[in-house]
């Protein structure tokens, strides 16, 4: 049982202690994020997905620098970040699985249209996915991993700013 008084106490002496207001909050000291990198058990089963379902463009494809015989490679998400890929042969990674300090998920913003229109290609492609406030859909890619293409424009999450 989950003391939720208790949690939410938690959670504002969080915002008390370190959220700086918008105004006052020192600028980062990141450009923005280069790429996330994921694990692929199947290459051309990976950019099918990302590219033919998701629309994502393949941009590169070269060998991982630190595994020989390791494709590394790259998709547009836009704004100038990338979604990346190892295949990691010979190495029996087993299934995906969400775990403490582990990917929970990556949220995708794309434009409300494009939102519609994608929702439709996962329907075509059988792929199963749970919708969330009406702006964010929630499912799986091939290996598992699990992603959520928000309607929301970057910076806002259900109406609030986040950024």
């Amino acid at each position: 049982m989950i003391d939720l008084a208790a949690v939410e106490a938690e959670r504002e002496r969080l915002r008390r202690a370190y959220l700086a207001a918008r105004d006052d909050r020192p600028a980062s000291s990141a450009r923005g994020l280069h790429h996330l990198a994921l694990l692929s058990s199947d290459v051309e089963r990976t950019i099918r997905f990302y590219q033919g379902v998701l629309e994502f463009p393949l941009t590169e494809i070269f060998e991982n620098r630190d595994y020989r015989g390791s494709n590394h490679f790259f998709f547009d998400i836009g704004n100038g970040n990338l979604l990346a890929f190892f295949d990691l042969p010979g190495l029996d990674l087993g299934p995906y699985a969400e775990v403490l300090g582990g990917l929970h998920h990556v949220a995708i913003s794309v434009e409300p249209a494009r939102w519609e229109r994608l929702r439709g290609r996962l329907d075509e492609a059988g792929v199963p996915y749970q919708v969330e406030s009406e702006v964010s859909l929630y499912f799986r890619d091939p290996d598992g991993a699990r992603l959520e293409l928000l309607a929301d424009p970057l910076g806002e999450m259900y109406g609030e700013h986040v950024g």
